[in-house]
């Protein structure tokens, strides 16, 4: 097995030394503020198996650089808001490594240090997608 230079365990652990992390507890105190958006950029599965918290706002991991950047095509207007902007995942490891390269690009962000789980663990409220009508 080839010999990586950096285990993503290192990646996650750099990135974090250098963001701005609040826990899911610091988070609660602060969701429904309307300067606030938290940004969930897990998979459309999960938020859909789980739930998600309200009024969150869904940015698959993949399109994050694409959606912020001004200039690209795939601009989201939203991220132009003047907001605080709180992502998460489901643990915090890839919300890490996301706002650790959204902040290499200029844009402000912080993550939710313990993500969904902990969320979930600090009994923060959760909403459930609507089923379909057939």
């Amino acid at each position: 097995m080839k010999k990586l230079k950096k285990s993503v365990n290192e990646m996650v652990s750099i990135a974090k030394a250098r963001i701005t992390e609040i826990t899911a507890e610091e988070a609660k105190k602060c969701f429904a503020d309307d300067g606030v958006l938290i940004v969930d950029i897990r998979d459309v599965r999960e938020r859909q198996k789980l739930g998600f918290i309200p009024g969150s706002y869904h940015a698959p991991r993949g399109m994050l650089e694409f959606w912020i950047d001004p200039e690209s095509p795939y601009h989201k207007e939203i991220f132009g808001e003047d907001k605080r902007f709180i992502f998460h995942c489901a643990a915090g490891w890839r919300s890490a490594l996301a706002v650790a390269t959204l902040n290499d690009m200029g844009f402000e962000a912080e993550h939710i240090s313990d993500g969904f789980a902990g969320w979930i663990k600090a009994d923060g409220p959760i909403e459930y997608p609507k089923a379909k009508k057939e």
